[in-house]
């Protein structure tokens, strides 16, 4: 498989080489030139398949021969090793659960696939990587956690000082070692420009060996498509394939579902559950792209002005607007409506979401009213008590707390306060040499 920049200046790299650099030399994503097929009978015989074995006939084809299948194998293996239920709230309504790997949230999966996947390409080089990432709020504990103390890599996260859950900034900023959190006293768009000035950098890039683990790396965008496959595997009707209802941010979870449905996976329909961040909202009623300003919200890993991703969704349709909104529908949803859809689902059918999973509730709902007869699933991304100061005034009870939460309270926060500008930023790299 070989990987081009949606920017289409720079040469094509292999698997590889797409995730060492994260990004393409001309600022571009990585985007595969080929898109594969399913094997032949897999839908037919979904249910006959390991999870482990289901994900690795998904992802073999993107990642070649990089990697020995045996040592792709035990990676898979890895980086899928906990549950993800299909919970029925009722006849039309399910709720798959991402949020049982070791940060609560479904960006484990991506991030340990990553981190194994570096470190095997690093592994016995004298050169060390330097990994960084923006996070909005469940990307830096993610990425944290998958490449704690991994030989040969250091981990940089920015975060916007404020603006994530006190649960998501313990995980970030708690493990020391080989991870380093950057607290920006800004936005998540301030983060992820910082970062990407540090890869426009390059004098810098001289000096330092730059990756990036943001959903922008294919090697942490890529295997979002084991969701939609472990899914479908749970669904009860497979002649009525259901629609997915995606909370919305960077757009990556999004994109992966709609490569996964490119290559054969049976969905009806995608739902793009936005909050007040609503710029592909607006895209798909007016036709214009407009960039805004992220605004803060209590559904804060959706709280992205700019999704990078967005690119890779347009080129996936070669940039007909047509074509790309007869598959995708979107709605968006302020904090006063994501607080009745948390008690609403736990009033009505007893399940409890978190402020994100409350959004593709919300939306997933109102696309079932206008299309009586389907079915659908809303993607539950993190755990609840992520969010638990928000979401226990909502519903007037304590969430239990899980074993990753007990290990963390109490702990050191470790972080290193800096503005926006670049210079500061960048002096911290050079620092980190």
């Amino acid at each position: 498989m070989r990987y081009y920049s949606t920017n289409k200046q720079s040469a094509p790299v292999d698997f590889k080489q797409a995730t060492i650099q994260g990004q393409a030399p001309d600022k571009g994503l990585y985007f595969p030139q080929t898109i594969p097929s399913l094997p032949k009978g897999m839908l037919e015989h979904i249910g006959e398949y390991s999870r482990a074995d289901l994900a690795f006939e998904i992802i073999r084809p993107y990642v070649g021969s990089c990697i020995p299948e045996n040592v792709l194998r035990q990676i898979v293996a890895q980086a899928i090793d906990f549950e993800f239920p299909l919970v029925e709230l009722s006849q039309d309504i399910y709720a798959l659960e991402l949020f049982h790997g070791p940060t609560l949230a479904f960006k484990d999966v991506g991030a340990r696939f990553m981190s194994r996947c570096l470190g095997y390409f690093v592994n016995n080089s004298d050169k060390k990587v330097t990994v960084l990432v923006a996070t909005s709020g469940d990307t830096g504990g993610a990425v944290a956690n998958g490449f704690y103390d991994v030989p040969g890599v250091e981990v940089v996260i920015l975060y916007p000082s404020g603006k994530v859950s006190s649960v998501q900034e313990l995980q970030l900023t708690t493990l020391g070692k080989n991870i380093t959190a950057l607290e920006v006293d800004g936005t998540f768009d301030d983060c992820q420009l910082l970062v990407k000035q540090a890869f426009a950098d390059r004098q810098l890039n001289e000096e330092i060996f730059l990756t990036s683990a943001n959903s922008i790396n294919v090697s942490r965008w890529l295997p979002q498509q084991f969701y939609y496959f472990f899914a479908f595997a749970q669904w009860p009707d497979k002649s009525n394939p259901p629609v997915f209802s995606v909370p919305s941010g960077n757009f990556g979870n999004l994109c992966a579902g709609l490569l996964a449905n490119r290559s054969g996976l049976r969905v009806s329909h995608f739902i793009a559950a936005c909050n007040a961040n609503d710029i592909v909202t607006q895209y798909l009623q007016t036709g214009s792209y407009q960039p805004m300003a992220a605004v803060a919200t209590i559904s804060n890993a959706m709280d992205v002005g700019d999704p990078s991703n967005f690119v890779r969704i347009l080129e996936l349709f070669d940039h007909e607007f047509g074509a790309l909104k007869n598959i995708i529908s979107s709605y968006s949803f302020d904090d006063t409506q994501t607080r009745a859809g948390i008690l609403e689902a736990f009033s009505r059918f007893g399940y409890l979401t978190d402020p994100h999973g409350a959004v593709g509730y919300l939306a997933l709902q109102e696309y079932l009213k206008q299309h009586p007869g389907r079915r659908g699933i809303f993607l539950e991304t993190a755990h609840p008590v992520k969010f638990y100061d928000v979401v226990e005034p909502v519903i007037g009870q304590k969430i239990p707390l899980p074993a990753p939460v007990k290990a963390i309270l109490g702990q050191k926060k470790q972080s290193i306060k800096i503005g926006t500008a670049y210079r500061q930023f960048r002096d911290l790299l050079g620092q980190s040499r």
